[in-house]
């Protein structure tokens, strides 16, 4: 009987060890996947510009200027893998165009990055292979013109009130102090890059470091003054120019008119996916193929950004589905080819952050009236209308003032010849003496 007893009770254990464990399958099972978005700058590309004494020019680069390199279409496709392998449970092994949408902007490289990323995330299966030996199939890449391109072109145009930030920025005691203390460099670099001294600015500085790493990236030879401790502090001069650019002076509002834009718009994506029901086709992920001051734009809203992306960096939001019904929200950054994406929290929220503090946090650098809150302030407009006034208004008296002299004075010259003339008339008249 205690034989009997103990057996019972070791299978009792054993019961309660498999219920134990089915319950952890079930509650890991009961948190899912539920929508991604993701943001990634381009591969590696060719220079942009170039500077004076660069002796590299357009023909020197297999399509020139600006365009995506092989080694970006490598970076791309890897990451194109990187994704499948990370969402092999979540998206379809072929792809299907109701789980996948994909923009860009209408630039070479972020179109040509998007395929290259699409080649490596859908390789063609079964009925998808068109072309024996073509392991690719052809997949929709979006996209609208950059002047019309109000979401993934940063920073974004047509804003008075962030040039005006822009300009005020310049005057803050952290730029001006900066640009003082780099004045000699700035005269070297300068005379280096046959540069004028008076067209140096960040985005100069910014011009010519990316010329320069481009051209090291390729094995070009750089010149004797482009040492490591110059490059160096050329970088840290681009990266300040990030900083000034999207933050340093009125981040909030900067992050309003710019970054937030685009969180705006990704927020939207991910309370649609939660509001679509069981009978529609449910979109699982948005990829949009952009650019560095993408992803610094929208790091700044967010509150998380620390230094410029690498080619193919990719900021990812993960939405979940906890067991309660709930949904929280995770950002990972892969910001190296190659390495594995780390954990972001959004400050003042946990790592996964629930839905709705996550968009309670995030309200305040979301512009309601973009448009509206571009223009510029109404004591601004007043000062200027103001001001336009009175210079016109001087003008204008000036502009009076001179006719009414100009008119006295011909007046005066023909009362003068008609006195002259009738004082002659009268004096013949007079009988002599």
């Amino acid at each position: 009987m205690a034989a009997g007893s103990e057996s019972l009770s070791i299978r009792s254990w054993d019961l309660l060890l498999v219920l134990a464990v089915l319950g952890l399958v079930w509650a890991a099972e009961g948190r899912r996947l539920h929508f991604v978005n993701l943001v990634y700058r381009h591969g590696d590309r060719s220079p942009i510009h170039t500077f004076k004494t660069d002796p590299y020019k357009p023909k020197d680069w297999p399509q020139g200027f600006g365009q995506l390199t092989q080694v970006g279409m490598r970076q791309q496709y890897e990451l194109g893998q990187f994704l499948r392998e990370r969402y092999k449970d979540f998206l379809n092994s072929s792809y299907d165009r109701q789980e996948i949408y994909i923009r860009s902007t209408d630039i070479d490289r972020t179109l040509m990055s998007a395929e290259a990323d699409l080649a490596g995330l859908y390789p063609p299966h079964g009925q998808q292979v068109f072309l024996t030996n073509l392991n690719w199939q052809p997949i929709p890449v979006h996209t609208v013109p950059t002047t019309d391109d109000r979401l993934l072109l940063y920073p974004l145009k047509n804003c008075p009130r962030f040039e005006q930030l822009q300009n005020e920025t310049k005057n803050c005691w952290e730029y001006k102090k900066t640009m003082q203390d780099n004045q000699d460099f700035l005269k070297t670099l300068a005379k280096n890059t046959g540069t004028p001294f008076a067209n140096m600015s960040l985005f100069t500085v910014w011009m010519i470091y990316d010329v320069l790493f481009c051209e090291q990236v390729h094995n070009f030879t750089l010149p004797s003054w482009a040492t490591p401790e110059q490059m160096e502090h050329m970088r840290q001069l681009k990266e300040f120019g990030s900083r000034s650019e999207f933050g340093l002076y009125q981040a909030k509002e900067k992050s309003r008119l710019q970054g937030g834009v685009l969180l705006k718009q990704i927020l939207e994506n991910v309370t649609r996916s939660v509001n679509e029901t069981n009978s529609t086709p449910h979109l699982k992920m948005i990829m949009y193929s952009a650019h560095d001051t993408t992803i610094i734009a929208l790091q700044m809203a967010l509150g998380i950004y620390s230094l410029a992306p690498t080619y193919a960096a990719c900021h990812i939001f993960e939405l979940y589905q906890e067991t309660n019904g709930s949904y929280t929200m995770e950002m990972y950054y892969r910001n190296e080819s190659n390495s594995k994406p780390y954990l972001l929290t959004l400050p003042s929220c946990t790592e996964k952050c629930p839905l709705h503090k996550f968009i309670e946090i995030a309200a305040e650098m979301i512009p309601k009236n973009w448009a509206k809150e571009c223009e510029l302030h109404r004591s601004t407009i007043q000062i200027e209308l103001l001001l336009g006034l009175v210079v016109g208004c001087c003008l204008l008296l000036v502009l009076i003032v001179f006719c009414v002299k100009l008119q006295c004075q011909d007046k005066d010259e023909t009362l003068g010849y008609q006195k002259l003339a009738s004082h002659c008339e009268e004096s013949e008249k007079m009988p002599s003496v």
